[in-house]
């Protein structure tokens, strides 16, 4: 592999070996759609691994799922952060979820190209989905009030995996400030500065909700 690969193995040494081969072939997918679909910025398409793909994987060092995981990506867009997470975590089945039916067919022919066997795929608003989840996930869709309140009902309680089920959300600027608007309480903040060792990623972040936190929202009048 290309030195880009070989510094995101260096970076990110919980992503499973066997993983890389397939994320590399996914960038080439997600390269050749890009010239069709904007699922990323033309200015920012040849940093594709550093600056999208990296945030993504840097769950792993945190996030160790049991067999029969169930996550659902929130507005997936072009399939981030569910498509890279799906890779790592053959384990666990993903449903990805996305309003845009021109992304949405995008990720479905990605997924089908990778061979995703624990991929799903779902073109409508989160609104209608009635099934439960241990995680959600969720990349900068909107802020945490209004996401929290579409997530919510999604959510399964319980503590079986390594972080706590519940809301997994990448998310730039002051976070803190924004989480200090609501009721519930981060459970933990993962700087992605830190965690891939590079300042791009100054101010940007991984943040995690646990169910019971979520539900503080609506348990708990206001102060």
């Amino acid at each position: 592999m290309s030195s880009v690969w070989e510094q995101l193995q260096e970076r990110l040494p919980a992503v499973p070996a066997e993983s890389w081969e397939k994320l590399a072939r996914w960038a080439e997918l997600m390269r050749e759609w890009n010239e069709r679909v904007n699922l990323v910025s033309r200015k920012d398409i040849d940093q594709l691994e550093i600056h999208h793909l990296a945030p993504c994987l840097a769950v792993t060092t945190d996030l160790k799922l049991m067999n029969g995981a169930r996550v659902i990506d929130v507005g997936t867009g072009g399939g981030l952060p569910g498509i890279p997470m799906a890779i790592c975590y053959p384990q666990a089945r993903f449903t990805l979820v996305d309003s845009v039916g021109k992304k949405i067919r995008v990720v479905e022919d990605i997924a089908a190209r990778l061979d995703l066997k624990n991929v799903e795929v779902r073109n409508c608003r989160v609104e209608t989905m009635k099934s439960k989840f241990d995680f959600v996930t969720g990349r900068a869709v909107t802020d945490l009030a209004a996401f929290i309140n579409w997530i919510r009902p999604l959510l399964n309680r319980g503590s079986k995996h390594s972080l706590a089920n519940g809301l997994l959300y990448w998310r730039g600027g002051d976070v803190q400030a924004e989480a200090a608007g609501l009721r519930s309480r981060l459970t933990r903040t993962i700087s992605l500065e830190e965690r891939l060792a590079d300042p791009y990623f100054e101010s940007k972040y991984i943040l995690h909700f646990r169910t019971e936190e979520l539900y503080r929202e609506v348990t708990e009048k206001p102060v």
